[in-house]
């Protein structure tokens, strides 16, 4: 029990600590594994993993990455710029594997049980299996890191996603150095986490 509380609290978003060595074969299985043993709604399991290892498809989508970054950055003024400035936001060349987590709405269906008044149910057991793969990559002992600085329709071309299916994440993954105490944008200022009990409501929203 303890084991599971500890992986929950040391799993960070990885930027800047991945060592760049590869995914021993075994252990990309076993959290590979785990993600796909996720909870989904009408047990449709939507996801699907696109391993890549390409160097020329990760300088692509790096730039690319780079390209958003600039975009996002050009929002920003004063000392909310300086902060960003700081601020590492991929490990795509660092980190020699990445997964990519889809979604398949048309899996399971037509009549996907439990989601016909919730249209987003399949997504959010995509997510479930991300979450199930970042655990297992940690107690791993491995540094798994989200990039979201993307625009859906480029990185499907890019690898030839078929029309329909959404990439939802672009994961590095890979052996660290360390994981940090802190989560970067913590230690960076960005923003600060706020504690769980301001998160609690009991019966209904109040205040």
């Amino acid at each position: 029990m303890h084991g599971l509380y500890d992986v929950i609290h040391r799993r960070r978003d990885v930027r800047a600590e991945f060592t760049g060595e590869p995914v021993a074969p075994e252990v990309l299985d076993r959290i590979l594994t785990a993600a796909h043993a996720a909870p989904s709604v009408g047990l449709s399991q939507p996801w699907d993993f696109v391993l890549i290892r390409s160097e020329p498809v990760r300088k692509a989508f790096h730039e690319h990455v780079r390209t958003e970054r600039d975009v996002f950055a050009a929002t920003l003024s004063g000392a909310a710029a300086e902060r960003f400035a700081r601020i590492k936001i991929d490990g795509v060349l660092e980190a020699g594997l990445s997964i990519v987590v889809t979604y398949d709405p048309a899996r399971g269906g037509p009549a996907v049980l439990g989601r016909h008044a919730i249209a987003d149910a399949g997504l959010y057991s995509v997510c479930l299996a991300i979450q199930n793969l970042w655990l297992a990559a940690t107690a791993e002992d491995l540094g798994v890191g989200w990039v979201s600085f993307y625009r859906e329709d480029f990185l499907q071309e890019l690898l030839g996603i078929p029309s329909g299916i959404r990439p939802v994440a672009w994961l590095c993954v890979g052996p660290v150095s360390h994981l940090e105490q802190v989560p970067d944008l913590e230690r960076h200022g960005w923003r600060q986490r706020r504690p769980v009990t301001d998160a609690i409501h009991e019966d209904r929203w109040a205040g």
